[in-house]
């Protein structure tokens, strides 16, 4: 290694360790409420027996998108139990919900306030480009000393790494509504609550839906990252894999992984479709109403 002009990891360090010092107790508070919050989204999963939630995914796949579908998710899932991975992929199933509720509940209000306010966005912007583009290995070694090992550090390293395509995809879905609709909702006296509500955001939802499919995704793939602090799923199974070069185990897990992400993919992708007998619906439905009234 060549001789260091500046040495910035001692500084992270020093950063770390600080909060360690001062803030454990915060970090802890925060720990618990991401792990019963965790715990309780795996509980409400693991309860039904598995064919009634590989039945329910079948009823989404059929209403959503169609019967080729629905066979292909009844047919993974039915695989997925035959080769003894249903709970590990049912705890993977709630770590990638609980990370991308997260992920939302932070990443959508951050996107619609860069929407509204452009010095806003020029801040963030950077700060989403260095989320996305730092190697997802390096969020595991913070969140493991601020928050021990477990689902926990696995799940804010998780909501890190995903959330920016939720901010990202919310911000442009609402920048790029036309602005005729919103000069109508504005015409008819909608105030600013009121066209963010019925007449952006439903306008803007194709967008934000790609943003969660997107969010949904990065978070399934970080998640099996996160098996190296101990966050349980399929991930642990991908990683001793690794550990016993058993080319079988990963073949397996990893097959498992893949089918879930295909499920999971199409299904949110096409909660995202637009119909375009609806383009204007939601404002003109607002207006209707107000007229109506009148």
């Amino acid at each position: 290694m060549s001789d260091k002009k500046l040495d910035l990891g001692s500084w992270v360090n020093d950063v770390v360790q600080h909060l360690l010092d001062n803030y454990s107790g915060a970090f802890d508070s925060i720990g618990q409420v991401v792990s019963g919050f965790s715990e309780a989204i795996e509980s409400i999963l693991m309860f039904p027996p598995a064919w009634l939630l590989i039945a329910i995914f079948v009823a989404l796949g059929i209403w959503r998108i169609g019967l080729r579908f629905a066979i292909f998710t009844a047919v993974s899932f039915v695989l997925i139990v035959m080769t003894g991975f249903w709970e590990q992929t049912v705890v993977t199933l709630g770590l990638t919900f609980s990370a991308t509720l997260i992920s939302l509940i932070l990443g959508i209000p951050l996107g619609i306030w860069a929407a509204k306010s452009e010095r806003v966005a020029m801040i963030i912007r950077p700060v989403l480009d260095f989320m996305q583009t730092m190697p997802a290995f390096v969020y595991l070694i913070p969140a493991a000393m601020l928050f021990g090992l477990g689902r926990v550090p696995g799940i804010i390293a998780t909501v890190i790494f995903a959330m920016p395509p939720a901010v990202r995809l919310t911000s442009l879905g609402i920048r790029q509504v036309n602005k005729e609709i919103v000069e109508a909702g504005q015409s008819f006296g909608c105030n600013g609550r009121q066209l963010l509500f019925k007449v952006q955001l439903p306008n803007a939802m194709p967008s934000i839906m790609a943003g969660v499919n997107q969010t949904i995704m990065m978070a399934l793939s970080m998640v099996i990252i996160a098996s190296m602090v101990g966050a349980g799923g399929l991930g642990n199974d991908v990683l001793a894999s690794i550990q016993r070069l058993d080319i079988g185990l990963g073949f397996e897990s990893g097959m498992a992984v893949v089918l879930l992400a295909i499920i999971l993919d199409r299904i949110t992708e096409s909660f995202g479709t637009p119909k375009q007998e609806n383009s204007r619906s939601s404002v003109v439905s607002w207006l209707s109403a107000k007229l109506q009234r009148q």
